[in-house]
């Protein structure tokens, strides 16, 4: 006889972290947020945003920051971390992906938009903490974005321990304007096997 299979906790909220050059009312994560009702959804800042600075921190403060947040977040709705899913768009994205691999436990990953390398530098890859994730991740991207393309994301992505499923965006660049609505449908569906 074979192991039964423990279905995962159904998920409780969403944490969104924005790019690096906006902040929390970013119209794609404003977008995510209005699908996903009556889920609660938390859009952050960073503290460099929040301080009125326009360049990021560094990584370890930026990823810290987000360890923060997910543990206010689950301690308001009263749930484990594990019961959140955790993203964003580009560098916040990225951030919420770091800290799940340096063993923030999450429900899943939710990476718009992810930066695998600066635009015009595919040699500077932003991929070696992908082995490390383990839970489901959501990729949606613009076929045309210069900090990745499919082929590159898909070569990095299958790195990744957990599932892992790409929504492409067709014609679409880093910024996916005019594409909020895929953006944020993509997300719904993906997430609702995951939904009470």
């Amino acid at each position: 006889m074979s192991p039964r299979r423990r279905r995962a906790p159904a998920v409780a909220g969403v944490l969104l972290a924005p790019g690096a050059g906006s902040d929390r009312n970013h119209r794609s994560l404003v977008a995510v947020e209005e699908a996903l009702v009556p889920l609660p959804v938390h859009r952050f800042d960073f503290p460099y945003r929040r301080a009125g600075r326009r360049a990021p921190d560094r990584a370890p403060r930026l990823v810290a920051a987000v360890v923060e947040e997910v543990a206010a977040v689950a301690d308001r709705l009263g749930v484990g971390a594990e019961r959140l899913v955790l993203g964003g768009r580009s560098m916040g994205g990225r951030m919420c992906s770091m800290a799940v691999a340096e063993g923030l436990p999450a429900a899943g990953l939710v990476l718009v938009s992810y930066p695998l390398h600066p635009p015009g530098r595919p040699e500077q890859l932003r991929t070696t903490h992908l082995p490390d994730i383990g839970c489901p991740c959501l990729f949606v991207s613009g076929t045309r974005d210069p900090f990745g393309t499919p082929e590159e994301l898909e070569v990095a992505t299958a790195t990744i321990a957990g599932p892992v499923t790409h929504v492409w965006i067709d014609g679409g660049r880093h910024d996916l304007r005019g594409a909020d609505e895929r953006v944020a449908e993509s997300v719904r569906e993906w997430l609702t096997p995951m939904l009470p």
